[in-house]
């Protein structure tokens, strides 16, 4: 049984014969009579006297009568509480991420929640992974998008499914624009800008040991202001900076770069508005 076959059961008796339930609503005869036949051999029972020209209901009849104005009564309620539930659903969710591609899975979701619940904003804060992870235990963000591994004692996770490539961002004119890719041997005494959040990564690596760093950076778009202007050259992740048409920056994939996959993290056991959760839940779907 279910909620529409009980609708369908009522309007008969309301309409007082198939027919004019049939009409009511905007349903075949055939089909109605066909879906009372069924629910009448899936209870075991009948639920009509035959022979008269308006509905009289059997003994049974009128037990699935009272239940089936309590199932949809119940229904409708339920729905009308979802409703008010989904009008009233409002607040602020903090997001804190880390510069990348990956951020379009994050957005998605905060423009699919604002769409159905036009109540709910959004803060975004953008920067590394140390700044984020301050924020997040401060309080400050719900959720934060990294690229590092952390403490999985304190936190809880979800790993997205978009990755990015680490790469070189230098000016059109530089000699290393002629290769279509960066060995860490190409880099060797050049001016390096590089992400705060990768000095662990590349130092763990003994080929980029001699690496000349001249700037440190935690915004990419900063980073690329240092590249344009001559400063040096800027590690950090594909697709971040335009370099089409007449820009004087392009961009080179570092050779055997392993792809980086982001991480959206929280605290454990704390209790979010229900908001949060909402995105937390859609979050979760996505992740893996």
């Amino acid at each position: 049984m279910d909620i529409r076959i009980m609708e369908y059961y009522l309007a008969v008796i309301r309409e007082g014969n198939i027919s004019a339930a049939a009409e009511a609503l905007h349903v075949s005869q055939p089909a109605l009579s066909r879906q009372i036949k069924d629910l009448e051999k899936e209870l075991g029972v009948t639920l009509f006297e035959r022979g008269s020209r308006r509905i009289k209901l059997t003994e049974e009849g009128m037990i699935l009568r009272r239940r089936a104005e309590e199932m949809v009564r119940l229904m409708q309620m339920t729905e009308s509480e979802i409703s008010r539930a989904q009008k009233k659903l409002s607040g602020e969710i903090h997001i804190g991420a880390g510069e990348s591609l990956a951020f379009h899975v994050l957005s998605r979701i905060a423009g699919a929640i604002h769409g159905e619940y036009p109540e709910v904003r959004f803060t975004v804060t953008s920067g590394d992974t140390e700044d984020l992870m301050e924020q997040l235990e401060n309080g400050l963000v719900d959720v934060a998008l990294i690229f590092t591994g952390y403490d999985h004692s304190q936190y809880q996770g979800v790993r997205l499914p978009e990755r990015d490539r680490l790469g070189v961002l230098m000016r059109r004119d530089s000699a290393l624009a002629a290769r279509e890719r960066v060995s860490p041997a190409d880099l060797t005494d050049l001016p390096l800008i590089i992400p705060r959040a990768a000095t662990a990564l590349l130092s763990s690596d003994p080929a980029y040991d001699k690496l000349n760093v001249v700037t440190v950076y935690n915004l990419i778009y900063n980073a690329s202001l240092f590249v344009e202007d001559g400063v040096g050259y800027a590690i950090g992740f594909d697709g971040l900076i335009n370099v089409t048409g007449d820009t004087p920056l392009t961009f080179r994939p570092l050779e055997n770069a392993p792809m980086q996959q982001g991480t959206v993290i929280w605290k454990k056991y704390q209790v979010f508005p229900p908001a949060v959760n909402l995105f937390l839940d859609r979050l979760k779907q996505i992740g893996n």
